[in-house]
């Protein structure tokens, strides 16, 4: 694992085409934006292992939520 150190404001970027900003740190909470292009799915690692026990299969895990999730769109998220 890969371990960076980040200020407010700073990012990192993956694979040249993924953007990852620190954009608020409150007490032991930190916001991270997530720019990526639309065909990546990026999903919070609680939803992922959701998603992939109720498809059984990593390869079939949709974009769908879990039942009584809600998703946003954090892609309009403007610091």
């Amino acid at each position: 694992m890969l371990v960076l150190s980040r200020k407010r404001n700073e990012s990192i970027i993956i694979d040249g085409n993924i953007v990852v900003t620190v954009v608020d740190i409150r007490g032991d909470k930190v916001r991270l934006g997530i720019e990526a292009p639309r065909d990546v799915p990026v999903h919070r690692s609680e939803v992922y292992d959701a998603l992939k026990k109720a498809s059984d299969s990593p390869e079939d895990v949709t974009h769908e939520p879990p039942a009584g999730e809600k998703l946003t769109d954090s892609r309009t998220f403007q610091p």
